[in-house]
């Protein structure tokens, strides 16, 4: 073997006495560097800015830390991420506590992170602001989206602690107030489900409808008691200001203590200093209503009498100006009475004339008077009694009459002329008289006492047309024509 002869560009590997590291695979290699990251860094705690923030669809949470000068990927599985108790944004900074593990599938190293919370109270209200800013240009804090508070609500819905104080002092505030009927929705409001809880009680409280068997609030009052900012972060949730922002029915919050304001504030309708004065402000005073409504009927009643006295007043002015009902009737009672004598003196003149009018009529009246007139008329009743001669002599008159009628009908006959030897020229239904007339006819026909036969205007006898001959000879007895009767003269000619 050639001193020069180098043993790295051997084509195949080959053991050598004295070797005593043999070759590892990737796998290997991987596992011995994640043994020993995982030996020697057991739990750390890692501060840098949260960056490329993903939340998977499984629900685990993908990030990286970093700082000026460095950057390492983290991961939090689901568990973890449920028990956040703020949502991971990118450029919030924080603190995460977990342990540095390998990803063998991409040489990398990584931190698995059991639990994370914001570096520092700056770092919280960095993100409180971020969040503040971002919920106002959409809108959900513009005073226009905000409605008045009904002036004496008949339910409250209260969305709280169930066994802190807050509730008692709310319904100690509206009992000495004004007794209304409450209903409590209980949440937790402090800790990892907080917010979800606040924001599902907002939004059951809006899903309840007019009439049904639990009756929709006409107020909501979100209340908590005082606290530091991270024991206030559950009302600063985007679910909860979302929630209050969407709720159709009005909204009180009162979270906290006067100094203390989350983004559940700005989202209200109105913002209560402590869940005191939000059930202050949630009801008036009852005792005051009672005295407005009393001073309001005092002052309708001396309104009424006011007014009352004024017409009285009035009225009074408007009496003494007008003249005594005596003055008035005086001249109406003269004529009444002089009315009444000249009655008794009419009826008395009147019954004077009525008894002579009686005494002249019953002069008159005499038995002989009587008796003449009832002779007069037994005379005319015997007059007028039946005689055969009132009945014959009218039918006789009557006979004679119709006698009359019939003897001038008979010498109006049409036919009677033809008995003394005349003939009735007719054409087509008409009646000849004159001779234009039976020119212009040309044939005619002839009625006789005995019959009736045709004729021609003309040169002789001829046929009438069969239509006519037809017409004209229904019911008359036809006579055999003599010899020298072929031809005729002209009858006018």
């Amino acid at each position: 073997m050639s001193p020069e002869y180098d043993p790295a560009g051997r084509l195949l590997a080959e053991e050598t006495p004295g070797d005593n590291a043999p070759p590892l695979s990737v796998s290997e290699l991987s596992g011995m560097l994640k043994r020993t990251v995982e030996d020697r860094f057991g739990h750390v705690k890692l501060r840098g800015e949260i960056s490329g923030f993903k939340r998977a669809a499984s629900g685990h949470l993908y990030l990286a830390l970093k700082d000026d000068s460095a950057v390492i990927d983290g991961v939090m599985w689901k568990g973890g991420a449920g028990r956040l108790a703020f949502s991971p944004q990118d450029g919030v900074e924080v603190i995460a506590t977990g342990k540095l593990t390998t990803y063998p599938g991409r040489s990398k190293y990584q931190i698995v992170i059991d639990r994370m919370e914001l570096a520092g109270e700056g770092a919280l209200m960095a993100l409180l602001e971020k969040l503040k800013r971002q919920l106002g240009a959409e809108g959900l804090f513009d005073p226009a989206r905000k409605v008045p508070l009904p002036f004496l609500p008949k339910v409250i819905g209260v969305v709280t602690s169930p066994t802190g104080a807050v509730i008692r002092d709310i319904l100690h505030r509206l009992e000495d107030r004004c007794p209304t009927h409450v209903l409590v929705w209980p949440v937790l409001v402090q800790g990892e489900s907080a917010a979800a809880q606040v924001a599902a009680a907002v939004r059951g409280f809006d899903a309840m409808r007019p009439g049904g068997p639990v009756p929709r609030p006409d107020l909501v009052i979100v209340a908590r008691g005082g606290g530091s900012i991270e024991d206030l972060w559950a009302f600063n949730e985007e679910a909860v200001v979302r929630a209050v922002a969407e709720c159709s029915i009005p909204i009180i919050s009162a979270v906290g203590h006067e100094t203390d304001t989350t983004l559940c504030d700005y989202a209200a309708d109105v913002r209560a200093p402590t869940p005191t004065a939000a059930a202050e402000m949630a009801v008036p005073v009852r005792a005051e209503l009672l005295a407005m409504l009393t001073e309001s009927g005092l002052r309708a009643g001396r309104a009424v009498r006011r007014g009352a006295g004024q017409a009285r007043e009035r009225l009074e002015t408007q009496v003494r100006l007008m003249p005594r009902p005596d003055t008035l009737l005086a001249p109406q009672r003269q004529r009444a009475d002089d009315l009444g004598k000249r009655l008794g003196r009419g009826l008395r003149h009147r019954l004077t004339d009525a008894r002579r009018e009686l005494s002249d009529a019953g002069g008159a009246l005499r038995p002989i008077l009587l008796q003449n007139r009832l002779a007069r008329e037994w005379q005319r009743l015997q007059g007028a009694r039946l005689r055969p001669q009132m009945l014959t002599r009218p039918l006789a008159d009557g006979r004679q009459a119709l006698d009359r009628l019939w003897r001038l009908a008979v010498s109006l006959d049409p036919d009677r002329p033809l008995s003394r030897g005349f003939a009735r020229v007719m054409a087509g239904g008409k009646l000849i008289r004159s001779v234009h007339d039976a020119k212009a006819a040309g044939h005619v026909m002839l009625h006789f006492q005995d019959g009736e036969t045709p004729a021609s205007i003309g040169g002789g006898v001829e046929k009438a047309p069969p239509a006519d001959i037809s017409e004209h000879k229904q019911g008359t007895r036809n006579k055999p024509r003599a010899p020298d009767e072929t031809r005729q003269q002209d009858l006018f000619t």
